[in-house]
Formats: C-alpha cells, sequence, structure tokens
C-alpha cells in the first residue's frame, strides 16, 4: 500500500479542477489533479463563457490563446418557434463585453498544457476519505493512499468530496437537455450570432465556435412517450426535428446533419439554494467547487463560468494561505509552523466559502427561473414570455456576466 503526500490535491480534471490548479501554478504552489477515468474527458462539446469568464481566463494567462480560436459573438436573438419572428435582440457590443461559444476540448487541452509533467493522475478513483490530524487521506481504487494538506473537491454533480461535506445528490428539475456538434469542412456560413428559440415547450439554440464548428442545444419537458430516449440515438434525433417548429432551412440543416456520435443527452439537475445557504462550502481544509459546488441549470450559460470564477478565488486564498513561513516538521509533525499554516488553510477556504455562497445562490436562482419561464406553456406566462420578457431576460443575461473574480494576486 503507497502513501504520498501532497500540499493541495484536486479531484476532477474538469474546468474547475484544472483551473484551479492552473491559478496555483501560477503561484508557485504544486498541486496533484486526480481524474477518475483513463483519459482527460471532454464530453459536452461547447458551451458559453461571457464577460465574467474571460476576467477568470485572464487571470490564469490562457485567455488570448483561447481568443484567437473561436470567434467573438456580436449579438443575442430570440426567436418564437410558433410565429417564426424574432421576438427580441441584444447586441453584445459595447460596455466591455465579450461572449464566445467555447470548444470543451480545446479548453480541457488548452489549461493541461500548462499544467507540469506529472500534475494530472488520471485512473485515480476516490473512494474513501479520512481524517488524519492536519491532513486527509484519500483511498485511491488501486489501493495508492494519499496524504494532502489541503483536498479540493472539482469532481462534479456527483461528488464524493461535496457528499463528505454532507451536501446532498442534486435534484432534478423535470428538464432534459440534448446537446450536439456539427464540424462543416467547408465552413457553415453563420454570423457570430447567439441564436436562441423558444415555444410549444422547448426552448433550442445555434451558435457557431469558430469557422467550421456550429454547436447545438435544445431543451425540453419529457412525457412518457419520450420515455428512453437517451438510449435511443435515431429517435433522439427524430424526436428533436419533429418540435423544431417555424424555423429556417438553414437551422433545421443544423440539426439534420449532425452525426449520431457528436449528440448527448441528460437530465437537468440543480442544488437548490437552501442547501447552498445551509451547507458547508468548505470544512476545516476541504471544499468544494464547480458543478461539485453550484450544479445548476444552462438556461443562463453560467455553469462554466461560475467553474472559472470558483478556480481564481480558490487560488487566491490558498496562495495567501501557503504565503506565510510553511513547515518544515514534515507530514507528520505537529510543530508551531504546522499549526499555524492549518489554522492560515481553514481561514482561508472559510473566506473562499463566504466569497462564493451568494454569487452561487443568486446564479442558481436565476438560472432556474429563466428555465421555468421560458418553457412553461401557461397562457399568461407564455403571454409574459413572448410579448414582454424576452428583452428583460435577454439584457438579464450580460447583468448576470458582470462581475470581476479579480486577479490571483
Amino acid at each position: 500500500m503507497e502513501e504520498v503526500v501532497q500540499d493541495v490535491v484536486i479531484v476532477g480534471a474538469g474546468i474547475s479542477g484544472l483551473t484551479t490548479s492552473l491559478g496555483l501554478h501560477r503561484l508557485g504552489i504544486r498541486s496533484l489533479v486526480l481524474e477518475s477515468s483513463d483519459t482527460l474527458r471532454t464530453y459536452g462539446f461547447a458551451f458559453a463563457l461571457w464577460t465574467n469568464a474571460w476576467k477568470a481566463l485572464d487571470a490564469v494567462g490562457v485567455s488570448d490563446i483561447l481568443r484567437h480560436k473561436h470567434q467573438h459573438l456580436t449579438r443575442l436573438v430570440s426567436t418564437s418557434v410558433v410565429s417564426g419572428l424574432p421576438t427580441a435582440e441584444l447586441s453584445f457590443d459595447g460596455g466591455g463585453h465579450e461572449v464566445r461559444r467555447i470548444n470543451r476540448k480545446v479548453l480541457i487541452e488548452t489549461l493541461s498544457n500548462e499544467l507540469p509533467q506529472g500534475t494530472i493522475r488520471c485512473s485515480s478513483k476516490v473512494v474513501h476519505i479520512q481524517d488524519s490530524g492536519f491532513f486527509k487521506l484519500l483511498h485511491l481504487s488501486d489501493g495508492t493512499i494519499l496524504r494532502t494538506k489541503v483536498l479540493v473537491g472539482c469532481d462534479g454533480v456527483n461528488s464524493v468530496v461535496a457528499k463528505y461535506l454532507g451536501f446532498s445528490k442534486p435534484s432534478l428539475v423535470g428538464r432534459a437537455s440534448i446537446r450536439g456538434y456539427v464540424y462543416c469542412k467547408e465552413g457553415h456560413g453563420f454570423e457570430p450570432k447567439f441564436l436562441q428559440f423558444f415555444g410549444n415547450g422547448v426552448r433550442f439554440g445555434v451558435t457557431p465556435c469558430d469557422d467550421h464548428g456550429v454547436y447545438w442545444f435544445f431543451t425540453y419537458i419529457p412525457s412518457p412517450q419520450e420515455e428512453g430516449i437517451g438510449k435511443d440515438v435515431a429517435k433522439m434525433k427524430r424526436f428533436v426535428l419533429s418540435k423544431l417548429g417555424n424555423v429556417s432551412d438553414e437551422i433545421r440543416a443544423v440539426f439534420e446533419k449532425t452525426d449520431s456520435d457528436k449528440m448527448i443527452w441528460s437530465e437537468l439537475k440543480f442544488r437548490h439554494p437552501w442547501e447552498l445557504l445551509r451547507g458547508n462550502i468548505s470544512k476545516d481544509t476541504v471544499c468544494i467547487a464547480g458543478d461539485a459546488l453550484h450544479p445548476m441549470t444552462p438556461d443562463i450559460g453560467q455553469g462554466g463560468c461560475l467553474a472559472l470564477e470558483d478556480a481564481v478565488v480558490l487560488a487566491r486564498v490558498l496562495g495567501e494561505a501557503f504565503e506565510g513561513e510553511s513547515s518544515v516538521c514534515g507530514a507528520h509533525g505537529n510543530g508551531e509552523g504546522q499549526i499555524e499554516e492549518y489554522e492560515r488553510i481553514v481561514m482561508g477556504l472559510k473566506k473562499y466559502g463566504k466569497e462564493r455562497r451568494w454569487r452561487s445562490i443568486k446564479v442558481v436562482s436565476v438560472a432556474y427561473l429563466v428555465g421555468f419561464v421560458q418553457q412553461s406553456d401557461g397562457v399568461l406566462i407564455s403571454f409574459l414570455r413572448d410579448k414582454l420578457v424576452p428583452r428583460f431576460l435577454a439584457a438579464f443575461l450580460l447583468k448576470m456576466s458582470d462581475f470581476d473574480c479579480g486577479k490571483l494576486q
């Protein structure tokens, strides 16, 4: 049985985990990132990064690499699938706004390429977390035991670390999502716009990532007739095409051209705001970030953005904690220096939790409400959605992204 000592162990090599590790690396702090899969997972195809996310990427020094590979979206256009007419349009130009649809694989590879060799350890599934004085012991499925000063859970909606902190599993919201990606060898021909459509109980969108890639999403309220649709890709595709309503041939062609291996079905989940209010975002020298902390519906495109914010704030507080005189007593000592370092880490993680709690509650709540309004079919809500709400919601997307997580130092 092998026991290895680490300063910081991050569980999960997704967006929040890799960005936290990179932030720590920029501050001269070594971390170990554990990934349960045998390779880095890049499923999900793409997601929107709004202004707040770009400030976080600026902080860790990879924003320009990603900017050069993805189109700057200029506006959002909302259209009713019933009438086929636009209901709202919002320009992203001016006001310092920056919105791009990012290829997930490109982001994950960009972050991992900036980390020192050996930082990421794949095929490393955490099966048990144990207290051990000032340290935490992580028992892995292969028998390895890691002893760490700091444990960060970035292990997604089914987080082992969140469970250790007392959080329950995220709740289903009664909606499902289908996502897809199309590569157009000769170019897609779309303008750099975020196109979204809603009505008849569905909401979907089409957005270019770069000159060749187009990402789309489709959310709906499942009925008994659609049971098992997520396991049958052909049925899934037919279902989506049958629900597009009054859209242009150009939009319909995006869905028609999507290959079966470029579609993903999932049930939408979120963490109840009251659990975020009462729960332990940090406890002792353990904390959570990203989807492990605030799983949310995708309706305002802030899930990945908040994960990046989390990473910068977390790296900053840990940088401050390790900045003081570190322990020279070894992994098993109880010297004064080790006690002081432990106390700095605990206080730093409490500061992180305080900073991220209300931000998480606000964004999770807004995302849920926006999804409810945009997909409800009640007469009153449909009228408000079609006539009054679109402009308000479109502007609110920018409001949610008007946040600066700050620098690493």
